[in-house]
């Protein structure tokens, strides 16, 4: 069965400069099998077509919270109930599982110092690694899994695949190479404007995740909405590592 692992990020990745408001850098993952994502497309694609008809609009979060773009139809309020109601039914019901990472950079200065490793490279480690063992799991093997990632530019993605590279020749402390080549085929990357459902459900639930992040005692319901989402096993959550 082929599975796919779309990921989007949350904050600067950088560690010259940290933000006090929001010392985090967050790679949020969604894994999901190819005939989850094409039942997730078509919903994606209906609840465009009801609001928006044949307009090619792109589900960005920060531009739904604020009503901007293609969202300003949602001043009219009680759009933005129909609206909300049909992206919450679509980030409940919809088949995928949450394998996140976030970064605490203070701490992380704190403990290895500015010229430590990249911290999407770290984060981008722990959702390989974690997506092994969760493709582990899953019956009728074997398994195939299509890394898609947000491009960032072009100097950035050569970066980061030539991480991924070391992953799939060197392994990491817990997932042999030989296990990354058996899963992972090929690493992909693409624009927002590029019209991926996959990645766009990861921007979809990117700031929640973030919020619980920053803040985890703080009421966040949009984040209970995704809590049955992320990977466990054994009744330990391990869908978000949050490190150092």
């Amino acid at each position: 069965m082929r599975y796919y692992l779309f990921l989007d990020e949350s904050g600067d990745h950088g560690l010259v400069s940290v933000d006090p408001s929001f010392p985090i850098f967050v790679l949020f993952g969604v894994v999901v099998s190819e005939q989850s994502y094409v039942r997730i497309g078509e919903r994606m694609n209906r609840i465009k077509k009801r609001f928006w008809g044949d307009k090619t609009v792109i589900f960005h979060s920060r531009d739904i919270r604020k009503c901007e773009r293609e969202f300003q139809i949602l001043f009219d309020l009680e759009l933005k109930k129909e609206f909300y109601q049909e992206i919450n039914s679509l980030v409940s019901d919809s088949e995928y599982t949450i394998i996140s990472s976030a970064i605490n950079k203070e701490n992380h200065i704190k403990q290895y110092g500015k010229l430590a490793s990249d911290v999407y490279e770290i984060a981008l480690s722990f959702i390989v690694e974690r997506s092994i063992f969760f493709l582990d799991d899953q019956p009728n093997k074997p398994h195939q899994l299509e890394i898609v990632i947000e491009r960032r530019g072009k100097k950035e993605d050569t970066r980061l695949h030539e991480h991924f590279q070391k992953l799939s020749s060197r392994g990491t402390g817990y997932v042999t190479p030989e296990r990354i080549q058996a899963y992972c085929q090929s690493i992909e990357f693409a624009s927002k404007s590029a019209d991926v459902n996959g990645l766009q459900l990861s921007d979809l639930i990117a700031y929640p995740i973030a919020r619980h992040v920053l803040d985890p005692k703080r009421a966040n319901p949009a984040f209970d909405v995704l809590e049955p989402k992320f990977y466990s096993k054994g009744g330990r959550r391990y869908g978000l590592k949050v490190f150092p």
